[in-house]
């Protein structure tokens, strides 16, 4: 029973991907990241504000984050990680937050 109850909440979860991924489309513009859903924007934001940015995990990518002046932001990654992060770098630079080494 919790095999057949497990595999339905990884189905919707499948199904719910699925949905994001053919209506949700993010755009990097000279100034901002823009995220629209059916051709509708919903979000703008401007790289001025953005402190820093980080894709979890390297080896399989599933989680796009990014934090602005007054707010973090969490993203799965419904699409190409190579070309998120090639955007990432040209349109934010290098904002990824440096590692502290203790000494």
């Amino acid at each position: 029973m919790v095999q057949k109850v497990l595999g339905f909440v990884i189905a919707l979860l499948g199904l719910f991907l699925l949905i994001q991924t053919a209506t949700i489309r993010i755009q990097f513009t000279e100034t901002a990241l823009d995220v629209s859903r059916s051709g509708k924007l919903l979000r703008h934001f401007p790289y001025a504000d953005w402190i820093n940015w980080e894709i979890f995990w390297p080896g399989v990518p599933i989680l796009f984050y990014f934090k602005e002046v007054n707010s973090i932001h969490f993203l799965p990654i419904i699409f190409d990680p190579k070309t998120l992060k090639a955007c990432l770098e040209a349109n934010c630079g290098n904002l990824k937050t440096p590692s502290v080494n203790p000494e």
